[in-house]
């Protein structure tokens, strides 16, 4: 199941990247409207549908091309999908009370550590996903909002398969719209680092765990 989630982020968020490549710097709606409007003109749901669509056919050619490289992935990915994840957002749900223990190095450490499982896994997987005409995406458009915050539902089918997957997005709005969780099947990413990290700590406690991660990035 895991991997299967990780072809579906994989996708959705290189569509994301190809979408934006391209298009005009736009400012914060947040910034030049009150949110009521901004809710109306970019409402969440409506930019990610927008975006995948156009985006889809983007990502298909670049297979067709043959430049869909392990290492040509892996700088899609760094460039353009990690600025659409809220990284400082959902590394300190994944470490929760034990975040306000961490001086800034350590927090960068973590976002660090996240950013390159995330960039390695994806570009794995997206090397040797073949079926990207089978894929068709769709969002619902029930949107929960609170603030600044909303919660997205993604609706994927792939290999015309009759049960559609659905994917939950919990996206966060400074600058714009960023991605800080997904959950598929009730598992979310972010709860699964927690795991992790929270096992680690139960074990051999928090240095122990700050050691760890460093020794991974060198």
């Amino acid at each position: 199941m895991l991997k299967r989630l990780i072809i579906i982020l994989a996708i959705v968020h290189i569509n994301l990247a190809f979408a934006m490549d391209g298009m005009p710097t736009m400012p914060n709606p947040a910034q030049i409207m009150n949110e009521s409007m901004a809710d109306i003109i970019d409402p969440p749901n409506t930019a990610a549908l927008n975006i995948m669509v156009n985006a889809l056919s983007s990502l298909k050619e670049l297979r067709k091309s043959g430049k869909a490289t392990p290492e040509n992935i892996k700088i899609l990915i760094k460039i353009k999908l990690l600025p659409s994840i809220a990284m400082d957002v959902s590394t300190e749900l994944a470490l929760k009370k034990h975040w306000g223990k961490l001086n800034h190095n350590q927090k960068v450490i973590f976002q660090r550590y996240i950013s390159d499982s995330l960039m390695r896994d994806y570009a794995g997987i997206l090397g040797s996903y073949k079926k990207l005409d089978s894929v068709s995406i769709s969002v619902d458009p029930k949107v929960k909002r609170k603030d600044n915050k909303a919660i997205v539902k993604l609706i994927i089918t792939l290999n015309n398969d009759p049960k559609p997957i659905n994917i939950t997005l919990k996206m966060i709005r400074s600058s714009k719209w960023r991605v800080y969780d997904v959950v598929f099947s009730g598992v979310s990413l972010v709860k699964n680092y927690a795991a992790q990290f929270n096992s680690h700590i139960r074990r051999k406690g928090l240095d122990s765990l700050v050691a760890k991660i460093v020794k991974k990035l060198k």
